[in-house]
């Protein structure tokens, strides 16, 4: 892995490289009405029913985040309004990078394009770009595709888009079941995951380990 020189460097957007602080919007806006020793949980379902929103058809994220939302607290017996996925939503476009990301990000960027296939909107991705501090070589939206990984059209249309085979890039994501899963099944050969705490290992899919962005340069022999 570390000899090879892919042709570009694609990354997940969020939780890989923006600091995903979804559960985070939740317990602030919840802290009211969902004890404390419960709100682990909650959020947890949260995340849970956001996975299974984005398995259908396409709709507006803020669709995606309202319907989950819903669902949580219908499940949970709490009072859910407007007002809440509002302030949820809103309250994406304030996260950054994980501190690890932008000198990372920038050494890889004297050598290699770097590309983001994101589950994000159009309106909502060019508020964290700016923060990562690397040039982005191309940016592709859940939006722009009509699709929000982990189905398999995200990638199809940005190997389309890049001009290139599944095994010239590095894909990489701190997800197995939002990417590397789906990277895998469509031969993309050459993963990296950056373990995050976010799912366990799954050695199955085929992939080097890193803890952080600042490791990556070495994977592609920076």
């Amino acid at each position: 892995m570390a000899l090879f020189k892919p042709k570009f460097i694609t990354f997940d957007c969020y939780g890989t490289l923006i600091n995903f602080d979804m559960a985070g919007a939740a317990a602030r806006c919840f802290k009211a009405r969902v004890a404390a020793d419960e709100m682990q949980a909650f959020t947890t379902d949260f995340a849970r029913y956001r996975l299974d929103e984005v398995l259908g058809a396409w709709k507006p994220y803020y669709d995606v985040v309202s319907n989950a939302l819903q669902r949580t607290c219908k499940k949970w017996g709490v009072a859910w309004d407007k007002a809440d996925s509002d302030f949820i939503y809103t309250d994406c476009a304030s996260w950054g990078p994980h501190p690890d990301v932008p000198a990372g990000l920038a050494k890889l960027a004297t050598e290699f394009p770097l590309v983001l296939l994101s589950n994000s909107m159009k309106d909502l991705l060019p508020h964290h770009i700016p923060r990562l501090g690397a040039p982005i070589h191309m940016a592709i939206t859940a939006e722009e595709v009509g699709a929000y990984k982990p189905q398999m059209k995200g990638f199809e249309y940005m190997l389309q888009k890049l001009d290139c085979r599944p095994d010239e890039i590095l894909h990489v994501s701190s997800s197995f079941r939002y990417d590397l899963m789906t990277a895998h099944d469509l031969g993309i050969t050459h993963k990296a995951w950056v373990n995050r705490g976010h799912e366990p290992a799954n050695p199955y899919y085929g992939y080097t380990e890193i803890h952080d962005i600042g490791a990556l340069p070495a994977v592609v022999g920076l």
